[in-house]
């Protein structure tokens, strides 16, 4: 420190005196020199303090984000996902513009057509469940067959074991009796998400509606929320934001015709009904991530009961593993992560993070919310770093 600095001169001083001839008088140290080098040391200690405090509200601003974000999970993957669908009908409102409609008519026949679209999937495959519950009997024997097979070969190897450890008896089974759970108790707990997620889900159209009507306006408002000497950077954000969405949104349009060529390929090759239907589902379905796989086997194995037999299975069952995982591992990371000018890693890190915070939603949202991130980095000097770290 530098008051220890100046107390360790003073001994070496005096003896500079003493040593200088006889008589010599071992030079003072002056008040002002002993008052700068306190105010030094202060100084080192006040910043080192500040840099300590300034982490720490980091910290705690960064917990506070996250529990927000979570808590806040309805409200936001409402919002988001209104604004995708709002990015995806533009260019059908910008279509009707040039054919001299209004915008809010334009806005409205895309909403409505949205809409329609969403009840004709419902409406198939509510019907390809029917079906599948009224053929059902036809294969119960063939089902119990092969449980029975599966608790013969299951007995078999419980056998085999007590023979080799010596055990002529069976071990007494622990029985625990529960009360049984009636239907109530199901319904009263699912009510409540079930409520919030169909409440959330009606508000998706109106903001979608609203968000093409008065787009103009709501970039011109966002971009004024900012200081005057900002707004420049601002506006070039929001643009690039824009862009960004764009980008994915058209992205995965490109990944997912060519998921779905492939899949209504295969699909019509094993004789599924409505291949040309059940491969486009299934095709863009494939491009949610680790959750696609599942669900993009459900309207080919739905559209093929009874038409299907062990080898078309097969053929779906690895077509529809493979296209996704192609698709999640190659495909995607370089052709949208790249046009988002992104690196595979902070894709695949961006996944990870935010199926943890908002579960498969957040898997749909997680790459255009990094790709925004992205664009908000890089026009922002402090953490431009943290935008190169996210770019390729």
């Amino acid at each position: 420190m530098a008051v220890d600095r100046v107390m360790t001169e003073l001994p070496q001083q005096r003896e500079a005196g003493e040593a200088s001839g006889a008589g010599g008088q071992a030079p003072e140290i002056p008040p002002t020199a002993i008052l700068a080098a306190t105010s030094e040391e202060e100084a080192e200690v006040l910043q080192s303090s500040i840099r300590a405090a300034s982490m720490a509200q980091l910290v705690v601003a960064g917990v506070a984000v996250l529990a927000l974000i979570y808590l806040l999970k309805l409200v936001m993957v409402t919002a988001l996902t209104s604004m995708l669908i709002a990015f995806t009908l533009e260019p059908l409102v910008a279509q009707s513009c040039r054919l001299h409609l209004p915008r809010w008519l334009g806005a409205l026949i895309a909403v409505v057509l949205m809409v329609a679209l969403a009840l004709g999937l419902s409406y198939f495959f509510y019907s390809r469940a029917v079906d599948f519950a009224t053929e059902l009997p036809k294969y119960s024997g063939k089902i119990r067959n092969a449980i029975v097979k599966l608790r013969k070969q299951t007995s078999s190897i419980e056998e085999s074991t007590r023979a080799v450890m010596g055990q002529d008896g069976k071990p007494p089974v622990p029985v625990e009796v529960k009360e049984s759970v009636g239907l109530s108790h199901f319904f009263s707990a699912g009510i409540g998400a079930f409520g919030d997620t169909l409440l959330a889900v009606t508000f998706v159209p109106f903001l979608a509606f609203f968000m093409l009507t008065w787009k103009e306006h709501a970039h011109k408002a966002t971009v004024r929320l900012f200081p005057k000497e900002h707004r420049v950077v601002a506006h070039r954000t929001v643009s690039r934001i824009s862009a960004v969405i764009r980008t994915f949104i058209s992205g995965n349009v490109a990944v997912g015709i060519l998921n779905a060529a492939i899949s209504t390929a295969v699909f019509w090759y094993v004789g599924i009904p409505y291949f040309y239907f059940v491969g486009v589902i299934s095709g863009f379905i494939s491009l949610v991530p680790y959750l696609g796989v599942f669900l993009a086997l459900l309207p080919p194995l739905a559209g093929g009961i009874g038409v299907m037999n062990k080898a078309s299975l097969l053929i779906v069952v690895l077509t529809v593993i493979g296209l996704h995982v192609i698709t999640m591992n190659v495909l995607y990371p370089k052709l949208v992560g790249k046009r988002l000018r992104l690196n595979p890693l902070a894709v695949t890190l961006g996944l990870l993070f935010w199926a943890w915070i908002w579960g498969a939603m957040g898997l749909i949202l997680a790459v255009p919310m990094l790709g925004a991130t992205k664009a908000v980095c890089d026009h922002i000097e402090p953490l431009q770093s943290l935008g190169y770290w996210l770019g390729e």
